[in-house]
């Protein structure tokens, strides 16, 4: 059984259709799996019915065992889940140490030694630490963003779209910060377009068309798979 996991998991919004159709994800400890396909396919409603900002008509969801499917989103942080979304993840007219303190909500022990660890893992926030968000670079708003989800100390990050809208250079640099997490024993799950990247960090992939599941793998069996790559990875 894995650490976190969706499992056959069908809904969608409202009233409206379904938008994933029996559709299974899980990441354990330590790990970066990647939700990848085509836009529509249902991979961002997957995470969010994950975090229980979707009511599902079937299937679960379970952290280490524990079925969480009937949580709100809110219980399922205090379940050790912190999630990153792709806009509006930041305060853009607050310093980064007060972003970092905002995202410490539910901490009771001393918020200094954790604000370190985030500055270990980030190094250009210490830098920074006084300066406004607002001012800063995408890349370095991202890994505000990421900082503060991870103030928590979560089991599990999820991550949607963390490279939207930066630079290559940049792209590059967040991925080997997620690798950087992942380290610390984190189970991390991550939407993400850039899907040759993102294969190319990530322990194992899912490619769902349409809210299911089509293929799934390892990142280098879902780089080297043919099908995947004239669909997805162009050529």
């Amino acid at each position: 059984m894995a650490y976190f996991e969706g499992i056959e998991m069908t809904g969608g919004y409202g009233n409206g259709p379904d938008i994933i159709s029996s559709c299974t994800v899980n990441v354990n400890k330590g790990e970066i799996v990647s939700i990848l396909g085509p836009n529509g396919a249902g991979k961002s409603t997957a995470m969010k019915a994950m975090l229980g900002l979707l009511n599902l008509k079937s299937g679960s969801v379970m952290i280490d065992g524990k079925d969480i499917s009937k949580l709100s989103p809110q219980d399922r942080v205090k379940e050790g889940i912190s999630f990153v979304p792709q806009s509006k993840n930041v305060f853009a007219g607050m310093t980064v140490e007060e972003n970092l303190e905002m995202g410490a909500f539910l901490i009771e022990e001393d918020l200094k030694n954790i604000i370190e660890e985030i500055y270990n893992l980030f190094p250009i926030l210490k830098e920074k630490r006084n300066q406004l968000v607002g001012e800063l670079s995408g890349g370095q708003r991202q890994q505000v963003a990421l900082g503060r989800a991870l103030m928590i100390k979560p089991s599990v990050l999820m991550l949607d779209e963390p490279t939207a809208g930066v630079s290559p250079i940049v792209m590059d640099e967040l991925f080997a910060h997620i690798v950087k997490v992942k380290k610390t024993n984190v189970a991390i799950l991550m939407v993400e377009q850039n899907a040759k990247q993102a294969l190319s960090i990530s322990d194992r992939g899912y490619v769902l068309v349409t809210g299911e599941n089509r293929y799934s793998g390892t990142g280098k069996e879902l780089l080297n798979d043919p099908r995947v790559r004239s669909s997805f990875l162009g050529g």
